[in-house]
């Protein structure tokens, strides 16, 4: 079964995502910061890391910045949660190695299909 760590200070996002991920048959570590999601992703290895933007203390584009400077976790492909449409934001985490973003708010089938096709399964 396949590891989706999921990073964001939100306990509903949280909630939301994990219910719907584990509905859908993976296995869900999540964390309520991005330095609780560095210590989860180097403890836990997930294949596949979900990273919110705006968060106190770390926010996303630092977390990646860290993981993807880390050998331990820098093949993990990360997508990027965030409610700032624009493009700069998009091209700042492309920049730092993100494989992907996903608007807030988002449809939890629009999730779903993200992970397949990241992970590499049929939708």
């Amino acid at each position: 079964m396949e590891k989706i760590l999921v990073i964001d200070d939100e306990p509903q996002i949280l909630l939301m995502i994990s219910a719907r991920l584990k509905a859908n048959g993976y296995v869900v570590v999540t964390a309520p910061s991005g330095a609780q999601g560095l210590k989860e992703a180097k403890a836990e290895r997930p294949d596949l890391i979900f990273l919110d933007y705006v968060m106190p203390e770390m926010n996303g584009a630092e977390a990646l910045s860290h993981l993807k400077g880390d050998p331990a976790t820098k093949g993990i492909p990360v997508v990027m949660f965030t409610a700032d449409v624009k493009r700069v934001k998009v091209a700042e985490f492309q920049e730092l190695g993100a494989t992907d973003c996903i608007y807030k708010p988002f449809l939890p089938d629009e999730l779903i299909t993200k992970v397949r096709k990241i992970l590499g399964k049929k939708t």
